[in-house]
C-alpha cells in the first residue's frame, strides 16, 4: 500500500505513540483488504462505546491512546451503557456507572464529541454526497452510504478511532465506485410507515446477506422510514447499504442495469411479524432503535396524550433532540403520561438482563434481533401503535 511522506513518518512514530499505533491498525487493514493507499476522511463515528463491550481491556488500550492521542476531523459518539445524567433512574448500579463514565471521559479527552447517540447524521454529523468517512455503528453506516450518499465501509470502533486519529481510510470497498452498485434487484409494494419498512428490511436482509439491493416498487419514503429499513438490512443480512430506485441519491446509476431479481408481496414482508409474536408479558417497551428523531418523537407524544402508561415505556433518543423536544414541550406530554426519554443508550447496549429485565416489546426490527441473538431476551415486535396500546392499556 502506498504512503506519502507524511503518511510514513505517521507510522514511524514521529507524530506521537498514538498516531502510530492508529496508523499501524490502519496499514494492517489495508493489506488485507488489498488498499492502494490512504483517503482523508471528513468525519468519523466510533461504536462500541458502554463498557458492556469495552471492558477493562479495552479501556486500558484507549488510555494508552489518551496519553497523546487527539483526534484530527469530528468525530461522533454511539450509545453507551446508560442515560450519562439518570443512570440511577434506569437502575444502574454505582460501580457500572463508574466504569461507563471512566470510558467516556477517555474519549472526551481525546476531542470526541459525547454525541451518545447512534444517528450521529441528527446531531450534527452531517456529511456530503460523495465525502469519504469513517464510521462504525451498524445502522448508521448503512443511512450514510444510501440515503446521504457518503462513502465508508462498515468500520468497527477501533478502525474508526484510528482514521479519527490520522484523518486517514484505507482505500477500498464502498469507497471504491464499482463496489456501490447494487446486485439484487427487489421489487415490493409499497410499505406503510416505519414499521412496514423495518419488517421489509428483516425480509430482505435475510435473502440478500450481505449484498447491495436496488428496490423498486418504493414510491414514497420519509427519511425514518429509510432509517428503519437500512437499520434492520444492516442487523439481519449486513448489507453496508441499499438504493431505492427514484429516491436514494445514487440510485438513478444503476436503473438500467440487469441484476438477479426477487419480488414480495405484502404477505412476504409481514410475515416476519410471527417470528416475534411471543405472549410473554413485556417487563419493558421501549421504542428508538435507531435513536429517535424529532420528528417521532412529537407524533409519540401525540399518541400518548391523555393516556397514562402502565409498564415501562422507553423513548431512546439523543440529548440533543431531547433537549429539542424539552423546549417544544414534547417532554412534559411524555412524562405526564409516564412514559420517559431515556438518553445516551438503548436496551441493545445497556446491561439489560443486570437490571431485572428479561421481556421486552418493541417497534424496533433491529433491536428485536439484537435484544433475542445477542441480550437473549423474550421479544415482541409490534408497531408503534401496537407498543403504545401495550404500555397503556
Amino acid at each position: 500500500m502506498y504512503l506519502s511522506k507524511e503518511e510514513e513518518r505517521m507510522l514511524f512514530g514521529e507524530f506521537g505513540y498514538a498516531v502510530q499505533k492508529a496508523m499501524e491498525i490502519l496499514v494492517a487493514l489495508g493489506k488485507i483488504y488489498d488498499a492502494k493507499k490512504l483517503v482523508p476522511v471528513t468525519s468519523a463515528h466510533i461504536s462500541g462505546v458502554s463498557y458492556v463491550n469495552v471492558g477493562e481491556d479495552g479501556l486500558e488500550f484507549l488510555e494508552e491512546l489518551a496519553s497523546d492521542g487527539r483526534v484530527l476531523v469530528k468525530t461522533t459518539l454511539n450509545p453507551t451503557g446508560m442515560d450519562l445524567d439518570r443512570w440511577s433512574f434506569m437502575g444502574i448500579n454505582r460501580e457500572f456507572a463508574e466504569n461507563q463514565l471512566r470510558v467516556i471521559d477517555v474519549y472526551k479527552r481525546m476531542g470526541i464529541e459525547i454525541t451518545c447517540t447512534c444517528t450521529p447524521y441528527l446531531v450534527g454529523n452531517a456529511p456530503n454526497l460523495g465525502d469519504h468517512i469513517a464510521w462504525s455503528e451498524s445502522s448508521a453506516v448503512v443511512y450514510a452510504n444510501s440515503v446521504i450518499g457518503a462513502r465508508t465501509n462498515r468500520e468497527s470502533g477501533i478502525s474508526a478511532l484510528a482514521t479519527a486519529i490520522t484523518g486517514k481510510t484505507p482505500f477500498y470497498g464502498l469507497h471504491i465506485e464499482e463496489n456501490r452498485q447494487p446486485t439484487v434487484e427487489v421489487r415490493v409494494p409499497q410499505p406503510n410507515g416505519e414499521f412496514e419498512f423495518a419488517c421489509l428490511g428483516i425480509v430482505v436482509g435475510r435473502l440478500v446477506g450481505d449484498c447491495i439491493p436496488l428496490f423498486r416498487g418504493i414510491l414514497h419514503a420519509e427519511p425514518d422510514e429509510l432509517k428503519a429499513l437500512g437499520a434492520a438490512l444492516a442487523s439481519v443480512g449486513g448489507v453496508p447499504m441499499f438504493h431505492v430506485e427514484g429516491i436514494t441519491p445514487e440510485a438513478e446509476k444503476y436503473t438500467d442495469r440487469t441484476m438477479e431479481r426477487l419480488t414480495l408481496t405484502h404477505s412476504d414482508i409481514m410475515s416476519v411479524r410471527e417470528e416475534y409474536a411471543d405472549e410473554v408479558d413485556p417487563e419493558l417497551i421501549f421504542l428508538g432503535c435507531p435513536h429517535l428523531s424529532l420528528t417521532e418523537l412529537k407524533r409519540i407524544a401525540l399518541s400518548l396524550v391523555k393516556k397514562n402508561v402502565r409498564k415501562r415505556l422507553w423513548l431512546c433518543c439523543s440529548k440533543q433532540v431531547k433537549l429539542e423536544a424539552d423546549r417544544l414541550g414534547i417532554t412534559q406530554i411524555v412524562e405526564a403520561a409516564g412514559a420517559t426519554i431515556v438518553c445516551d443508550t438503548c436496551p441493545v447496549v445497556a446491561p439489560i438482563r443486570d437490571l431485572g429485565i428479561s421481556t421486552i416489546a418493541t417497534n424496533s426490527a433491529k433491536g428485536a434481533w439484537y435484544s433475542r441473538n445477542l441480550n437473549n431476551l423474550s421479544v415482541r415486535l409490534l408497531s408503534t401503535e401496537e407498543c403504545i396500546r401495550e404500555a397503556t392499556e
